[in-house]
């Protein structure tokens, strides 16, 4: 099949861990990745972000990511691009006039928007995945929602037209749902991880991360480093836990922490709490180092005030590492509870019981790791995900083919 994947803001090739770098490029990566292996001819639009970007960077897998010229060729906060979909879309519509594609695959909800504009002339059913909703981060943001005022009314206008929503998890099929989604229109297809780098043998004593050796119980948090992700939560949860030490990976390169505004708010709060000898930020991680780390952690901690998916949970199962999550979104269908981990509320009077309860049993870590390893193998890989994907591009391409040429 000939695959178009829109990834307005999140490139493929884009260095994890920044503001709007995350878990969307992972997923847009290595789905490229698993259905070019497979011998689908995938391109991925994405925007144009630097002037003396190629117009097209071919793949090692054999993709080709596409940079679409829209808006200045410079970086741009993901919230503040709306204005430029018209133009992005109106890009794909020419590109599609001479290349079409069989199914085109949009990622966040801009992406559908600009897919929609670019397949309509041409009859290109669209597949929509929204990685986050509107209604979700409103509802959790509140005030501190930067999001467009037209989002949720388009993501609910997007939902309803495109022929399939590819939900990552159960609760959003539900979220879609009390949107107008009819949930004959949702497919779930969950994110995935890399289960031959993340794995249990990953010698920590290879991560420049952090020492291999140590004195007290290793907590690790990784992620973006934004507020939503409840890496405060983790820090007063740590103040309930004095034989431990807290590791937080994401963020800006480790020389730039000290202009984070999100880094200086959690120093500030592991002060007032007393706990700034046993909390550590170490910044951007490269992702090559990233097995080792976990490895070297007794308990991953996911803290997030919301999730719509999160492949860090999957990451640290990959490595047999039990975890400690948050009972919101994505985290329900990837963390088995009382098996390769515990979900709990968002207070850290929860996270930290929790925690307390699996460090001081290590038969039950033990167990919850090699049961987490088994889960992800079983549901998680990007294999599965693939399958998925590619069975529902099949179904919607079912009379929106092209009649052949009689020669």
């Amino acid at each position: 099949m000939r695959i178009a994947m829109v990834s307005e803001h999140a490139s493929p090739l884009a260095a994890l861990g920044g503001v709007d770098a995350g878990g969307q490029n992972v997923y847009v990566a290595r789905l490229t990745e698993e259905l070019a292996r497979r011998g689908h001819d995938v391109t991925v639009y994405t925007r144009r972000d630097r002037a003396d970007l190629p117009d097209r960077v071919p793949l090692p897998g054999g993709a080709v990511v596409e940079h679409v010229p829209a808006g200045p060729p410079e970086p741009v906060l993901k919230d503040e691009l709306f204005p430029y979909m018209p133009g992005f879309g109106a890009h794909l519509a020419r590109a599609w006039n001479h290349d079409r594609p069989d199914v085109v695959h949009a990622h966040f909800w801009m992406s559908g928007m600009a897919s929609r504009i670019g397949a309509h002339a041409h009859g290109i059913p669209v597949v929509q995945t929204f990685h986050a909703l509107g209604t979700v981060k409103r509802r959790h943001q509140g005030r501190r929602d930067t999001s467009p005022f037209e989002r949720i009314g388009i993501e609910r206008q997007i939902g309803r037209d495109c022929e399939r929503v590819l939900a990552t998890c159960t609760d959003e099929v539900r979220e879609l749902a009390e949107m107008g989604v009819p949930p004959r229109q949702v497919s779930v297809v969950p994110c995935g991880v890399d289960v031959e780098h993340f794995h249990p043998a990953a010698d920590p004593g290879r991560s420049p991360a952090a020492p291999a050796r140590r004195q007290r119980y290793r907590l690790l948090s990784c992620g973006r480093l934004v507020r939503r992700k409840g890496y405060d939560q983790a820090i007063r949860a740590l103040a309930k836990i004095p034989d431990a030490e807290l590791l937080v990976a994401g963020g800006p390169a480790p020389g730039l922490l000290d202009a984070d505004p999100e880094a200086g708010r959690l120093r500030r709060l592991a002060r007032r709490t007393g706990v700034a000898d046993r909390v550590r930020l170490l910044g951007a991680v490269d992702p090559a180092d990233m097995p080792a780390l976990m490895c070297g952690a007794d308990l991953v901690l996911c803290t997030p005030v919301y999730e719509p998916f999160g492949i860090v949970p999957l990451e640290a199962m990959a490595c047999a590492v039990p975890v400690v999550a948050t009972d919101v979104g994505g985290h329900r269908d990837t963390v088995a509870d009382g098996d390769t981990g515990r979900l709990v509320p968002g207070d850290s009077g929860a996270i930290a019981a929790a925690a307390r309860d699996l460090l001081a049993d290590e038969d039950t870590r033990r167990r919850y790791g090699r049961a987490g390893r088994a889960r992800v193998l079983a549901r998680f890989t990007w294999q599965r995900v693939a399958d998925g994907a590619e069975q529902v591009y099949r179904q919607v391409a079912v009379g929106h083919e092209l009649p052949r040429e009689v020669a």
